[in-house]
């Protein structure tokens, strides 16, 4: 009995109408028998394949036939494969079978290796098909599970595979439920867990808007660019991704760790249009990690005349929490390999130091208060404005309010500088006060106070006053730290003016 055949008889090949890029067919070819009985017609325009751009195929894989809206019939993809697949089984029998094989003998065999390889090895084809001769883009690689680069839409699928999640939303609390058992798996301490190294958790991923033209429309918006949104959620997707092959381990098919993402610390672009029909490629990897949390720097490209250019530059950090997502669980530690790698890993140490609050200490936007008047007629002066003395008074109140709260203790007024009045506040407005310790030093706190009015038939708002507050509590107070550039600006000004105060007393 002949053996069963390794590889695709070439009738099966050229009958969807797929080669190699060389233009063979990667199969032996058939013999005189075979290529006799060949049938004539089952070629891959026959069966809706043709098109050098794979547009028929692509058409008819999401349904879309227009000989089916013309009212003509054509058989459908899986019904050519299947065809296809038959006609080439039966010719490969009718090669192979010896003088002695009856119907029962070795080409039966024979029939079933064959329509075995055929039926496995069709998708690959058809995929072939779909991402070959596009627009002018190089063919793309494979970018099935367990190869790099992936593709965008398999990024979501392994995550739901990792954390053993479900598309069903039905299915949501029995998925939780089972994530409990997981708590064992959990680390006691860092030290337990294996370093990794930066190109352990890199990953490549494209999104081939210009190689498959069918996925361009979930990320087109009404100017002809990419919606910058969806960009957002697979950088997300993406940085989550990177995380969880840095924690991998090679013996737990689930992983106990649920990643979420803490901060976008900034995202760069260098380019200010993203094309919608040319390919774009992800990459990225873990840059620092501290005990719980993960740094991920991460690149976008985007494909012009074959080559990748720059697109922006994006900082995310995640936090690894217990399979519930109710505390905070160890991650492996990041060991830098070379010089450069060593800078990057710095770099992240000093950005986690600066959003990392110091002891005694208290976020500046954590001080905010706000306060809302109606500006009634009993508060107008003489010329039916709204009285200076009591946008005064609710500015102060609001003042001692903030620096009592901050304190922890009764405040006492020392110093009310560089009061403007910058316009009348109209009768029947709305007064808006928000206020926030700018500044401290040992038990002096420096409170900033800004108001506003709300023009209700206009919806327009105006500043009318910034008041500076300088108060003494009865016990030192905690330092206050500015976040962001805008807070630091503030930090500075409220700085310069109590040490305009301290100069006077």
């Amino acid at each position: 009995m002949p053996p069963a055949p390794t590889s695709a008889p070439q009738s099966c090949r050229s009958a969807l109408g797929v080669t190699h890029g060389d233009g063979g067919t990667g199969g032996p070819p058939l013999s005189e028998g075979a290529a006799a009985g060949r049938r004539p017609g089952l070629s891959g325009a026959a069966w809706g394949l043709e098109g050098r751009d794979g547009s028929r195929l692509r058409a008819a894989l999401r349904g879309d036939r227009p000989e089916q809206r013309e009212g003509r019939a054509v058989p459908s993809i899986g019904c050519a494969g299947r065809a296809a697949g038959l006609w080439c089984w039966r010719t490969a029998c009718l090669d192979r079978r010896g003088p002695g094989d009856g119907p029962g003998g070795g080409a039966a065999s024979t029939m079933l290796a064959t329509r075995l390889w055929t039926r496995r090895k069709l998708p690959s084809l058809l995929a072939r098909t779909l991402t070959s001769g596009t627009n002018g883009s190089p063919e793309l690689p494979d970018m099935n599970e367990g190869h790099l680069p992936l593709h965008v839409n398999n990024v979501r699928s392994r995550l739901r595979e990792i954390v053993g999640a479900s598309t069903n939303w039905r299915d949501h609390v029995q998925a939780m439920q089972e994530r409990k058992a997981l708590h064992t798996l959990l680390a006691k301490q860092q030290e337990d867990l294996p370093p990794r190294r930066m190109k352990d958790s890199y990953l490549e991923v494209i999104l081939p808007l210009g190689s498959q033209p069918e996925i361009r429309e979930k990320y087109l918006n009404v100017h002809n660019s990419v919606r910058f949104g969806r960009i957002l959620e697979d950088l997300d997707s993406l940085g989550v991704l990177i995380c969880y092959t840095h924690t991998k381990q090679e013996m737990q098919p689930k992983s106990p760790l649920s990643i979420v993402t803490a901060l976008v610390d900034k995202i760069n672009l260098c380019k200010r249009i993203i094309y919608p029909d040319c390919d774009i490629k992800f990459t990225g990897s873990v840059s620092w990690v501290g005990k719980t949390s993960m740094e991920v720097k991460m690149h976008m490209l985007q494909l012009h005349d074959g080559d990748y250019s720059p697109v922006l530059d994006a900082t995310f950090v995640m936090v690894a929490r217990d399979p519930e997502n109710k505390g905070p669980a160890f991650v492996n530690p990041l060991v830098p390999e070379s010089p450069e790698e060593e800078e990057i890993f710095n770099q992240g140490e000093l950005s986690f130091r600066s959003r990392k609050l110091p002891p005694n200490s208290v976020w500046m936007e954590d001080t905010k208060l706000k306060g809302l008047q109606i500006c009634h007629p009993q508060e107008r002066n003489i010329f039916n404005r709204i009285f200076g003395g009591f946008l005064m008074r609710k500015a102060f109140e609001l003042g001692w309010a903030i620096a009592c709260s901050y304190g922890g203790s009764r405040p006492f007024i020392v110093s009310v500088d560089d009061i403007m009045f910058q316009r009348p506040v109209e009768v029947g407005s709305l007064l808006l006060l928000s206020g926030q310790v700018c500044y401290t030093e040992k038990n002096y706190i420096q409170v900033r106070v800004h108001t506003e009015v709300y023009d209700a038939d206009t919806r327009d708002h105006h500043t009318t006053n910034i008041f500076h507050f300088t108060f003494i509590s009865e016990n030192e107070v905690p330092r206050v730290v500015p976040k962001t550039y805008g807070e630091s600006m503030l930090y500075l000004d409220g700085k310069r003016h109590f040490a305009a105060v301290m100069k006077e007393i």
